[in-house]
């Protein structure tokens, strides 16, 4: 049946407006316009002239943070003050807002109102009188006073300041052309470390006059215990510890880091900076940081850096000080340009952490093993523990490579339930696999006469001594790497970085002479990174702390499939109360084990079945004579 056109308009509209039948009984409010009162950053100078910022930062007992801040006005009128949100190193907002306390202004010492601005509450609002020629600010930073509330960055022994928590910019300027002058009182007797450099007068430093931009990159370390050594080329690694005889390094010790800033001259070809500052807290009270600046880096170890250098523990913390310096060429000097931004304010964009972050992270087991601060044998471990970690993270299947560049604004590194599926910020180790299995191409590709050293030079050596910042994008690094080898390179980022994937990258191992295998005993990698844990992720999919509780379940291993759980406690083995010990024998039994699981107050017995033993990675050569993975951890110097 036909039906005519007014029915069949009818007809649809009906089917298109099921909801037209309730707006007799709703009300429906219009959107309101929405407007932004944060003024755009411009480049030019900041017409009022030098902030000055005075801290005391001498208590260390409620660890408050007590803040004036004196700002010349050009003009009267509304003004919007802005603390830093979004942190560079941090890749995402992370600034302490929360922590900002006890705010007000005056003007020629006359009270001046606030408010904060309801779409970006980074941002303070004030009307500056007429005739005003300098708003005064006075708050405090109520730094952390337990683990729970953040990190702790004040002890009674020591201290760090980062600037941007504890310090306001006007707002419409880009941050390099705003000058600021900082002045803190330590406690008494403490010394302090940075990349600034200024006049001490008792507990009191007065800091040269810099731009906003460069105050926000050189943080301070300082402390009661306290030790700077001379590395060369105007590099200082500058200690902090809890006890003094944490500082007391062997001068083979220092040697090592020595030869690390020269091994990093020797690789890039050129020094990105005037001066260099390592700030190095050896601290177990102090909260944890590797954090990267252009002149200097924040760095915390356990303690036991120098004391137990030959233990297993202690291998883990001397990756951190090659990969931080390598920030000062890779993601300081040359920065994605979408990463760059004119102030604190504007968002970053991620997408290319796995050249900012993996690259690092592959120049920092190859320069740590280089220096000598890692032995060969190590790094070839470290790197076989890495490739076996990567393999359990199930969620490659439909999670690319490159969305975990978001991972530090999506999840900001909170605990996950499923991290196996769900990913974390893989874009660090897979990406330092990407640039292995590159190196190994460019190898091939010049028979030899190249590898990402050339690339390393081209790119990241241009300018010598320039601290400003060169933005770039994923076409500038194809351009380069074709320039030192040519190779579908556009082709190799699309497979590794924009695909999902079964498996990490591992053609730098298989072009390089080894290939990834697994046995009964850890490698000394493993072993310290296990620790009191039984961690096998590689094999059943569990990782097990000394007390029983499960800290890890691989995604669809045979752990998963039994039906464990992060944070529930395994009581007993095949009726022997639970220990590592019990469990790796009932693992080296191959066969199904019963267990006992307490999660929360509820307890279950179930099967694990799982017969393949114990599984810990290591690399084997496969092959004869020097390979290509060799010849990229040989020293240069």
């Amino acid at each position: 049946m036909i039906r005519s056109l007014a029915a069949a308009l009818l007809l649809s509209t009906a089917v298109i407006s099921p909801l037209a039948a309730q707006d007799a009984i709703r009300s429906k409010p219009t959107a309101l316009p929405v407007s932004d009162a944060t003024p755009a950053p411009r480049d030019i100078p900041y017409p009022g002239g030098t902030i000055r910022l005075e801290i005391d930062a001498s208590d260390t007992t409620q660890r408050i943070f007590r803040v004036k801040e004196r700002i010349p006005v050009a003009s009267s009128g509304p003004m919007t003050l802005l603390l830093p949100e979004w942190i560079p190193g941090n890749h995402a907002p992370r600034g302490q807002v929360e922590k900002i306390s006890g705010l007000s202004f005056t003007a020629d010492g006359k009270p001046v109102g606030w408010k904060r601005d309801p779409l970006n509450v980074y941002g303070f609002i004030i009307d500056v009188p007429q005739g005003a020629r300098e708003v005064a600010a006075s708050f405090q930073f109520l730094s952390a006073t337990q683990p729970n509330q953040g990190r702790v960055v004040v002890t009674p022994k020591m201290l760090n300041i980062q600037w941007e928590s504890m310090s306001l910019y006007p707002a419409g300027y880009y941050t390099r052309q705003i000058p600021v002058q900082a002045t803190v009182t330590y406690p008494e007797g403490w010394q302090a470390a940075t990349a600034l450099r200024g006049r001490k007068s008792g507990s009191t430093v007065t800091y040269d006059t810099i731009d906003y931009e460069a105050l926000q990159d050189s943080p301070v370390f300082a402390g009661r215990y306290f030790k700077p050594f001379d590395l060369g080329h105007n590099v200082t690694l500058n200690i902090v510890a809890d006890d003094a005889d944490e500082l007391d390094a062997k001068p083979e010790q220092i040697a090592r880091h020595k030869k690390l800033v020269d091994e990093a001259g020797a690789l890039f070809g050129a020094y990105h900076f005037d001066h260099y500052d390592f700030l190095l807290a050896i601290t177990d009270e102090m909260g944890g940081i590797g954090l990267e600046h252009h002149r200097s880096s924040e760095n915390q170890v356990e303690p036991g850096y120098f004391k137990k250098w030959g233990e297993g523990d202690a291998l883990l913390d001397r990756n951190l000080l090659p990969h931080e310096f390598t920030h000062s060429w890779d993601g300081k000097f040359r920065r994605p340009d979408l990463l760059w931004t004119p102030d604190f304010n504007v968002p970053m964009q991620d997408n290319l952490l796995w050249v900012y972050e993996g690259q690092t992270q592959f120049w920092g087991y190859v320069l740590g093993a280089r220096s000598g601060l890692f032995t060969k044998q190590e790094t070839l471990d470290a790197y076989a523990h890495i490739a076996a970690k990567l393999d359990t993270a199930r969620g490659r299947e439909w999670r690319p490579m490159e969305d975990t560049t978001h991972d530090p604004i999506i999840s900001a590194r909170r605990p996950k339930g499923w991290s196996s599926w769900q990913r974390s910020e893989d874009y660090y180790n897979e990406g330092m696999m990407i640039w292995l299995e590159a190196d190994a191409i460019i190898r091939r590709q010049t028979r030899g006469a190249k590898g990402l050293d050339d690339f390393a030079k081209a790119f990241f050596g241009i300018n010598p001594g320039d601290w400003g910042q060169v933005v770039y994008n994923r076409d500038d690094v194809i351009r380069t790497l074709n320039g030192v080898a040519p190779y579908d390179w556009a082709g190799f980022f699309a497979k590794y970085v924009d695909s999902t994937t079964r498996e990490t990258p591992k053609g730098g191992f298989a072009m390089g002479g080894y290939k990834l295998v697994y046995s009964d005993t850890p490698n000394a990698f493993t072993k310290a990174a296990e620790g009191k844990n039984v961690d096998q992720s590689f094999g059943v999919g569990l990782i097990v702390k000394g007390d029983g509780e499960i800290s890890n379940v691989v995604w669809d291993s045979a752990a998963f499939k039994a039906g464990l759980v992060i944070g529930a406690k395994i009581v007993a083995i095949n009726g022997d109360e639970y220990s590592g010990d019990v469990f790796k024998a009932a693992l080296k039994a191959g066969k199904p084990m019963e267990i006992i699981v307490k999660q929360d107050k509820y307890y279950r017995t179930l099967t694990l079945a799982y017969s393949g033993g114990l599984r810990y990675p290591r690399l084997e050569k496969s092959g004869e004579g020097e390979g290509s993975l060799d010849r990229l951890l040989k020293p240069r110097t």
